[in-house]
């Protein structure tokens, strides 16, 4: 079994300066993923544990993965903008992950802020030309959340994969139900699992491999 190559480092260029990113890239690509991480006031990168599962597991369903980083992470330049200059920096990647990659379906995963910043990106995207083939969404900022932050998060397509954590502390999992309920979505919820799914990332890879179509 060939082992997965180290991901490929690069800088793109967004609205206000370089974008850092990680690309995991399959032996064959069939598709493109752009996976989001959490807040970047709180410790969120491109390379939180959660995000590498998504996009390990998305890799291995043959999709080239680009992780960057928000911006004023890392190499990432400009500054926080609650989702909204986020939103615009997700899509000029996804604009260059084309370029490199063509027009191949495209997927969209994240965790917590970075799957809220999904919705956004997902909603855009919609109203253009290349609608998102999936989503993938883990403890979905929604509602009020820990640390006085609030999340306007909109709708999402029916067969958007939702991800909760029953013990989740940080987005309760009854402001996802409330966000899911008037949209028919189900949302898929892991016993006893907290907000970065302690012990339990593994199961996060098996949800998204039983949910998803393949390529």
């Amino acid at each position: 079994m060939t082992r997965p190559q180290a991901p490929e480092s690069v800088l793109l260029r967004g609205r206000d300066g370089a974008i850092e990113a990680l690309i995991d890239t399959p032996d064959t690509v069939r598709g493109i993923a752009l996976v989001c991480h959490p807040h970047p006031l709180f410790g969120g990168t491109n390379t939180n544990k959660i995000v590498h599962t998504l996009a390990r597991t998305l890799r291995e369903l043959g999709y080239a993965v680009v992780r960057p980083n928000f911006r004023g992470v890392g190499k990432s330049e400009g500054e926080h903008d609650h989702g909204n200059a986020e939103t615009e920096d997700m899509l000029s990647v996804i604009a260059w992950m084309q370029s490199r990659w063509g027009t191949l379906p495209l997927a969209l995963g994240g965790f917590s802020f970075g799957a809220h910043v999904q919705t956004r990106v997902a909603a855009r995207l919609a109203d253009g030309m290349t609608p998102a083939h999936r989503i993938v969404l883990v403890g979905t900022a929604t509602g009020e959340v820990s640390g006085a932050r609030s999340y306007a998060t909109g709708p999402v397509p029916k067969d958007t994969l939702v991800i909760h954590g029953e013990e989740d502390d940080t987005v309760s999992l009854a402001n996802v139900l409330e966000w899911a309920r008037p949209q028919n979505l189900p949302v898929v919820v892991v016993p006893g699992a907290d907000h970065f799914f302690h012990a339990r990332l593994t199961l996060i890879r098996d949800i998204i491999l039983r949910n998803w179509t393949p390529l």
